[in-house]
């Protein structure tokens, strides 16, 4: 049984957008790998740090029961790099947790996984998203499937819960 998950680190990404997800998962028993181009400590929109713990170029989806897209304008930068995209399609493909917040929503916009697709965002991509095919939902968190997405840190508990909820489906106890 898979407890890790994957989450993607750039500068300037959304401080508690990967923190609070990143520790809620933990109290709840799962790990989480964060994964960047290079291993560094990166510097988040206010400021705080994350090490990253992998590098891109060396993380494979099997190896993880999910994926957390934080936002800030780091998913701009990342949403270039074929293998941030080429994972993220492995992820969705394979039926497991693709999970997004506020602008983390361009990433799987250029995966191409949303046309059809219920989801949520931040407001400043909601163009964005209808755009690639979403049907928007102007709501906290919204679930279409293995897709998890919501629209601001001020939806951080019921995303997190979210997220919990649906791994553990995934994940019985044994």
């Amino acid at each position: 049984m898979q407890k890790t998950l994957l989450t993607f680190v750039d500068d300037i990404y959304e401080d508690l957008e990967l923190w609070y997800p990143k520790l809620r998962l933990q109290e709840a028993g799962y790990a989480m790998t964060v994964a960047a181009v290079e291993l560094k400590t990166y510097t988040g929109k206010h400021g705080y740090p994350a090490r990253a713990d992998a590098l891109l170029s060396d993380v494979a989806s099997k190896d993880f029961c999910g994926l957390l897209i934080p936002g800030g304008f780091m998913p701009d930068k990342l949403r270039r790099d074929p293998k941030v995209l080429s994972l993220t399609r492995e992820f969705f493909d394979q039926g497991k947790l693709v999970a997004f917040i506020c602008h983390g929503g361009w990433i799987p916009i250029s995966a191409k996984i949303l046309k059809g697709k219920r989801a949520t965002g931040s407001r400043g991509i909601k163009d964005d998203l209808e755009n690639a095919g979403v049907i928007w939902g102007d709501e906290p968190v919204v679930v279409d499937g293995n897709l998890i997405s919501s629209r601001t840190p001020l939806d951080l508990a019921p995303f997190a819960a979210a997220m919990v909820r649906f791994l553990d489906q995934q994940n019985p106890a044994t």
